[in-house]
């Protein structure tokens, strides 16, 4: 399928395409020159939209703008799967080891009550983003993953975290009917959604409460006080640092995050005898216990939206829009969705998209304020990114005001990851991790029993 069009940016995914008519897509104007705000947002995504609503409401007066080389929504935040999730890139024991027990649980909790301020903002600003908040099914289907998710269930008990549960199979079959059902966990923390209308929705909200959004503008680089963009410079008591993937492409920063693509695939709307037969009734978010990453959704309008990470990480961190539909992975994904749901087999499969997430060296996210030189920065979600945001973006948001808060003394508040190994360490690490993923998983297909020992490399690779 040919790369997305770069003057139709309804090409980018099927989000984009399924927008109401009157949002056009078109870039709204460029930074007309140098200009003075009290803060500079650079990335018009989720990260930065969040931090414009929160820094709005708290204080209606200051002048704040963002700056984004394309259109707002453009990235992550407008392709993703659609998984407003409570997950976390980094575990529950890596927070608790820097930090304690009771503060991971704090974290993760805050996670879960984030989940719900995305409802009820979008319900507030009336976007209609098909919010549903029916949770995640993470569905065994080999004897190797059941190991996995039941001591996933107990970890997180350990740590008062008891509102996941096991649905054997019979429980699990009323629900849905995907392939070679063992069982399944079940968590309520996670709302399907369509991205993109939430990004455009937040998009027309904060220009509408006179933040101005400067598109089509490329930033080169952020310095204290300053954005260099190709339009000219802007001077900020704040600069807030919103890029996540594409982080890379802006002067020394190359090796803060890398990107790593990942990739989906839609259908047709199915029938009613089709999702009849497919379940999903209450659009749960689902996934299974495989190593390499998978996700689907039910949407709104009736289509099953799969995609997974199984992308290969480029040289040198490269990001091209020739590497958002590579055929043999979508064909791979498609694979997998179907062996998952027979059922879509003959379905026509309408979009296939993909785009890069951002990961840390430690696979930990994280959110902070320097004062002295005035750069906050959030980002390193690893794809766990559209709840997280919401936190990031009130937490930046009481940071720059000045506020003491719960949110301010959160354990991720001023993590700061170190670089990434130059080239070719970091390819040869991270082809290594995608690898070793892939590779555990067909051996434990093959063998129907865990691969501890690739499973072991993986998590020290990916800082587990």
């Amino acid at each position: 399928m040919p790369s997305p069009d770069p003057n139709n940016y309804n090409s980018l995914s099927l989000w984009h395409d399924t927008l109401p008519a009157e949002d056009r897509l078109e870039q709204r104007a460029s930074l007309p020159g140098d200009i003075d705000v009290d803060v500079a947002i650079v990335g018009a995504g989720y990260t930065g939209m969040w931090t414009a609503h929160y820094l709005r409401e708290a204080d209606p007066t200051l002048r704040i703008a963002i700056i984004e080389r394309d259109i707002a929504g453009f990235g992550a935040s407008g392709r993703n799967g659609g998984w407003a999730s409570a997950l976390l890139p980094m575990g529950l024991d890596t927070v608790a080891k820097s930090h304690s027990r009771d503060e991971a649980t704090r974290l993760q909790r805050a996670m879960f009550s984030s989940i719900d301020e995305i409802g009820r903002v979008t319900q507030e600003l009336g976007i209609d983003c098909g919010f549903a908040k029916s949770g995640t099914l993470t569905m065994v289907r080999n004897p190797a993953q059941a190991p996995r998710v039941h001591a996933d269930l107990r970890h997180k008990a350990s740590y008062g975290l008891t509102d996941d549960i096991w649905l054997d199979r019979t429980e699990i079959a009323e629900r849905t009917s995907a392939t070679d059902l063992l069982g399944a966990s079940f968590t309520p923390h996670c709302a399907a959604l369509h991205p993109a209308r939430l990004a455009r929705g937040l998009a027309a909200s904060l220009v509408a409460r006179g933040v101005t959004i400067y598109e089509g503008t490329t930033v080169s680089s952020i310095e204290p006080h300053c954005v260099r963009t190709d339009h000219g410079t802007v001077k900020a008591d704040i600069v807030v640092r919103a890029t996540e993937g594409f982080t890379p492409t802006l002067k020394g920063l190359r090796r803060t995050v890398v990107p790593i693509y990942s990739l989906m695939l839609c259908t047709e709307p199915l029938s009613d005898d089709t999702w009849n037969s497919i379940g999903l009734r209450d659009r749960e978010t689902f996934t299974d216990g495989r190593h390499s990453v998978i996700y689907g959704q039910r949407t709104a309008d009736g289509r099953l939206a799969f995609g997974g990470r199984a992308a290969p990480y480029h040289f040198g961190s490269a990001i091209s829009p020739e590497f958002e539909r590579p055929t043999a992975v979508h064909e791979m994904i498609h694979a997998t969705l179907v062996k998952i749901y027979p059922q879509v087999a003959d379905a026509a499969i309408t979009h296939r998209w993909g785009g890069p997430l951002g990961a840390t060296r430690d696979w930990q996210c994280g959110v902070g304020l320097d004062k002295a030189s005035g750069l906050a920065w959030a980002g390193g979600y690893v794809g766990d990114g559209v709840t997280t945001t919401n936190l990031a973006g009130r937490t930046l948001a009481d940071l720059i005001g000045g506020r003491s808060t719960d949110l301010t003394s959160l354990a991720w508040v001023g993590h700061s990851s170190r670089q990434w190994e130059p080239e070719p360490l970091r390819w040869v690490a991270i082809r290594a991790a995608l690898m070793l993923a892939a590779s555990a998983d067909n051996s434990e297909t093959r063998r129907q029993r865990p691969e501890r020992a690739r499973a072991w490399v993986i998590d020290k690779l990916t800082g587990h």
